[in-house]
């Protein structure tokens, strides 16, 4: 995938019809695959790439003295800039926001099909408790199933909390176990047991059986779709 450095707005030649190419090319190829609903890095990529010129929008009258400069790091997180000089004039910095106020104007569009497409995947999204759970359901499996494919992929999750100082966020990391084939006798429930005999350390896992009615990429929308999905049904319950 064509990719956008963190500071191409302001990197290199301050051209607004150069950028503009940069940009189109980009977002040419980001909805090339969000026709194939592939919803992921593309997703996250461009909802990084609006924030961070609406960062530099807001921020630029406050950076005026030291401005303007290079993004040299950016700590994502806790959404921290450095900067470094690379022009010295009041025409660059017209420019600068030309080419920035053009950008949003083309990314949030983009990124509206792209949450529209979320939504889409999301809706046709089941999830499905198995057997009893535990109290605690914030360390188990799921088994997911690609629409009508018999094929089901097997995940251990864990959900972490992190927060900063406004408000505490819930997390999920996943790590591939197994897959096996659905069938009369190979039910969710089955495989439930099949886990627990496995792992001796979670005699009563949580396991949820998550699955589509409609086949997506796996790799690239419908797996991270399950996974905030799930985060979101486990927090909701707790």
């Amino acid at each position: 995938m064509k990719s956008l450095g963190i500071n191409w707005f302001i990197e290199g030649s301050i051209d607004f019809e150069y950028k503009k190419y940069i940009l189109l090319a980009y977002l040419q190829e980001i909805n090339q695959h969000f026709d194939k609903s592939r919803l992921y890095p593309n997703l996250t990529d461009l909802i990084f790439h609006y924030n961070n010129l609406l960062y530099f929008k807001k921020n630029k009258s406050v950076l005026q003295q030291s401005f303007p400069q290079r993004l040299t790091q950016a700590d994502i997180d806790a959404v921290k800039l450095t900067y470094e000089k690379i022009v010295q004039d009041d025409n660059s910095m017209q420019e600068i926001e030309n080419i920035i106020t053009y950008a949003l104007t083309k990314i949030d569009p983009a990124i509206k099909t792209g949450k529209e497409i979320y939504d889409f995947v999301e809706s046709h999204l089941n999830i499905d408790p198995i057997g009893v759970m535990p109290l605690l359901p914030y360390h188990g499996y799921f088994s997911l199933r690609n629409g009508k494919e018999k094929t089901n992929w097997i995940y251990e999750y864990q959900l972490t909390i992190f927060e900063n100082k406004d408000d505490k966020y819930r997390g999920i990391n996943v790590q591939f176990i197994d897959t096996y084939e659905q069938s009369i006798v190979n039910t969710p429930e089955a495989v439930k047991l099949q886990l627990i005999n496995r792992n001796k350390f979670m005699p009563n896992p949580a396991v949820y059986y998550v699955y589509t009615d409609i086949n997506f990429p796996l790799e690239q929308t419908l797996l991270p779709v399950a996974k905030r999905s799930l985060v979101k049904y486990i927090s909701n319950a707790a």
